[in-house]
C-alpha cells in the first residue's frame, strides 16, 4: 500500500519531488493569475490585505524551479485561521503553520508533480521581505542573473534536499532584501 504524503519522512518527499529547474516559463504569470482568481474566490470573506506572485517563477527571465510562489497577506491572527481552514476544505496540503505563518501546497501527488504546482504563503500584512527581493531582481537584471547562476550550481550538489539547497542560498537572498529595503524597493501595486 503506498504511503500518503502525509506519512512520508522528508528524505522520502525530496526523492519524489527533486529540484528542478527550468527556463523561464512565461505561463508561469498565467499559473499565478489562474491561481489567485481561485484563491480570492476562497477567501473573500478572509482581511486578504495583498496577494502576491514571489519566487523565483516572479523573477523576469531567470530559471526557476516550476513552482508558482504566491504570498496572502491577511490583516490579522483571525485571517490567518479562516485562511487555513478554507484552504485545507480545498484540498490544499497544510505543510507547515505558526502564529504568523501558514504554508500551504497545490499540485503535489502520491505520483509526483503534476503539471502546475503552486506554494502558498500566508502572512500577516507587511511579512513580505520575498517582495522587495522580487523587485529588486526585476530591476536589477545582472544580480538576477548572479542569482540564475547561484541557483544552477546549486541544483544537482542539492537536487534532493531542499532544506540544503534554500540554506546555500540565504545569504545571498538577505543581502539583496537589506539592499532592497534600504532603497525603498516594493512595487505598489496590490497584485503583482
Amino acid at each position: 500500500m503506498e504511503k500518503e504524503l502525509s506519512e512520508m519522512t522528508l528524505e522520502e518527499l525530496w526523492q519524489l519531488f527533486p529540484i528542478v529547474l527550468t527556463a523561464h516559463n512565461p505561463k508561469w504569470k498565467e499559473w499565478y493569475d489562474d491561481e489567485c482568481a481561485i484563491l480570492h474566490e476562497i477567501l473573500k470573506n478572509v482581511g486578504t490585505t495583498r496577494i502576491s506572485h514571489i519566487g523565483s517563477t516572479a523573477i523576469n527571465g531567470i530559471w526557476a524551479k516550476p513552482i508558482v510562489d504566491i504570498l496572502i497577506e491577511t490583516s490579522d491572527r483571525q485571517g490567518l485561521d479562516f485562511a487555513h481552514d478554507a484552504l485545507l476544505e480545498k484540498g490544499y496540503l497544510c505543510m507547515s503553520r505558526s502564529d504568523e505563518r501558514i504554508d500551504f501546497n497545490k499540485g503535489y501527488t502520491k505520483q509526483g508533480f503534476v503539471e502546475r504546482v503552486f506554494h502558498i504563503h500566508i502572512r500577516l500584512a507587511g511579512d513580505n521581505d520575498e517582495l522587495y527581493f522580487r523587485d529588486f531582481l526585476n530591476d536589477n537584471h545582472a544580480i538576477a542573473m548572479e542569482y540564475e547562476s547561484l541557483k544552477k550550481s546549486l541544483w544537482k550538489r542539492f537536487e534532493h534536499d531542499r532544506d540544503a539547497y534554500t540554506n546555500a542560498k540565504t545569504e545571498f537572498v538577505k543581502r539583496h532584501t537589506l539592499a532592497a529595503k534600504k532603497a525603498g524597493n516594493l512595487s505598489c501595486d496590490p497584485e503583482n
